[in-house]
């Protein structure tokens, strides 16, 4: 009977558990279950859901939804806060202090948390989470909790419009998508959010032997390059391909200004209206914090003037209060002046009409320094779902897919490798053999560098590097420097060394040097000190040609 009586207890308990539960469910079923609400809503009077009073709190909360709207990204939303130096209502749930509204810098979990929260979307949702016991090893007893999220889509109970919210329920669909999207995990249907680096198909890019997403290396600092590695993290597998990314973003980035031009003065419009709304809604903010620090420092200074002045250890403390608060709303003031005016006031005629003015010029705002790789890639995922990347043999394919499942094929170069780009170009050696014959290595790189030719690894040709490509293509040079390389005493270009000019004009060597420093003979000297290279014209022999019987005379 013992042992009866104690199954019954169990079984009398669960089934109180399981009533009691059952009611919770059914309160909730009819939206009547009360929850701790998110700050920015509150329970009226008939313990209705409504919509916090304080003008400011509203503000701020519906300034994070416009900027994620905006941004996409609940990190860009937080720095946003943080540059302009505003804060974020809380509502403190310590004991004591139970529904005080407190202002702290925003936060990224704060931030996750509204864009996650149902109820600012008006909606009234139970079951978001779920809680399980696991039991000991090896015992039947409970051990500790764990709570699950239930994914949006299996939420049991959401009553619509249930309240007032901030957003309508369609957008608070699109931030959960948005919020997921920007998940870095590395899912084929997620793109992730966008960031600031110069790759522009950051998130966006597939490969197109495989079809999974490739990732960004950046080589040299800022020069992207778009690797299909999953198979090798994942299981050890070869490197799928590799591209270079810069040639790729121009022929996409000129694919999408192309496609924008029908568009442009409505793009320039919808930035106008952007810039000027968040300059507002950053105005509006700040008033909102000056009006309720003086509001604070008034109160202080009525509860100062009501007390009684012979009680003044209590007079004391709120004098000090009041001071604090006056020095709060000067510090405030002086914050607020000393923001930067283009980020507090409204645009400037002159302002709207560079703006307007850029409207014929996309491809200029494109490439302002102003214009962020964020805001570029946010414009580029507006048009364009994805892009798929194939290296082949000399070219790279590039398969544009548009959110309208428009498929656009577009081809790049493929960048050569580094000793092709250091390699000498075919032209310019066909010239160095066509040239050496009768010009020197200094006249050759003089002509090189008059038609704009470059070598790879400087600007200017020089006669060293003129001389190292004949030797190492095998060209023999008609007009060499030493009188050794050319036996017969002549070059192409019929200059004479000094020992073949004296033989033919019957005179000694040193008559010959003689009359070179005199100027009367032109010739060419590479050193100081190296072998002459002497010209000699008909009229020039005739004139100095000696005969054998004089040629002793100097």
């Amino acid at each position: 009977m013992l042992g009866f009586r104690s199954t019954m207890s169990e079984a009398e308990l669960h089934w109180l558990r399981s009533r009691l539960l059952g009611g919770k469910q059914a309160t909730a079923e009819r939206g009547q279950l009360r929850f701790r609400l998110p700050v920015g809503l509150v329970y009226d009077a008939a313990g209705r859901i409504v919509l916090d009073p304080d003008d400011e709190i509203q503000h701020a909360i519906h300034l994070v939804f416009t900027l994620f709207d905006q941004q996409k990204s609940a990190l860009a939303v937080v720095k946003h806060f943080a540059t302009h130096r505003l804060d974020f209502p809380t509502r403190s749930q310590q004991r004591g202090e139970v529904g005080t509204v407190s202002w702290q810098p925003l936060s990224l979990k704060r931030t996750l948390a509204a864009l996650h929260s149902p109820f600012y979307a008006g909606a009234y949702v139970y079951g978001r989470t779920r809680t399980r016991l696991r039991p000991l090893p090896g015992t039947r007893r409970n051990g500790h909790h764990r709570t699950h999220v239930v994914p949006f889509a299996d939420w049991p109970i959401v009553h619509q419009d249930h309240h007032p919210g901030y957003i309508d329920w369609e957008q608070f669909v699109r931030n959960q998508r948005q919020l997921d999207d920007n998940r870095t995990t590395w899912d084929a249907d997620r793109r992730g959010a966008v960031r600031e680096g110069p790759a522009l198909l950051q998130g966006i890019v597939r490969c197109g032997r495989c079809g999974r997403r490739m990732s960004i290396r950046y080589l040299k600092g800022d020069a992207p390059c778009y690797t299909c590695n999953q198979l090798h993290q994942h299981w050890g597998g070869p490197t799928c391909q590799s591209i270079p990314g810069a040639a790729v973003d121009q022929r996409v980035a000129a694919a999408l200004l192309e496609a924008l031009t029908p568009a442009q003065l409505d793009i320039a419009l919808a930035t106008f209206e952007t810039l000027e709304t968040q300059a507002r809604h950053i105005d509006q903010q700040w008033q909102r914090r000056l009006e309720r620090a003086r509001y604070e420092a008034m109160l202080a200074q009525r509860r100062y003037r009501a007390v009684d002045p012979d009680h003044r250890l209590v007079a004391r403390n709120l004098e000090q209060d009041w001071n604090a608060r006056l020095a709060a709303v000067d510090q405030l003031e002086q914050e607020y002046a000393a923001l930067p005016t283009q980020a507090i006031l409204p645009l400037s005629d002159q302002e709207r009409a560079r703006i307007r003015a850029l409207a014929d010029d996309l491809p200029t705002l494109w490439q302002a320094p102003t214009t962020s790789w964020g805001k570029r890639k946010q414009v580029l995922r507006l048009l364009i779902k994805d892009v798929t990347l194939t290296r082949e043999l000399d070219r790279i394919r590039i398969e544009i897919r548009w959110q309208t499942h428009a498929c656009t094929t577009l081809t790049a170069p493929r960048p050569q490798p580094s000793y092709e780009q250091w390699r000498t170009p075919p032209a310019v050696i066909a010239r160095i053999r066509e040239w050496a014959a009768r010009q020197t290595d200094a006249e050759m790189a003089a002509a090189l560098n008059t038609q704009g030719w470059k070598p790879g690894h400087s600007d200017t040709f020089t006669a060293h590097k003129v001389r190292w490509i004949r030797r190492a293509y095998g060209i023999t040079s008609g007009c060499p420097l030493k009188t050794d390389a050319c036996p017969t005493g002549q070059r192409g270009d019929g200059r004479y060394s000094t020992q073949a000019a004296a033989r033919l004009l019957n005179v000694h060597v040193s008559t010959l040097n003689k009359w070179c420093r005199a100027g009367r003979l032109p010739n060419i000297q590479a050193t100081p000190r190296g072998p002459r290279w002497i010209t000699l014209t008909p009229q020039a022999i005739n004139q100095l040609q000696r005969s054998p019987q004089d040629a002793h005379i100097l």
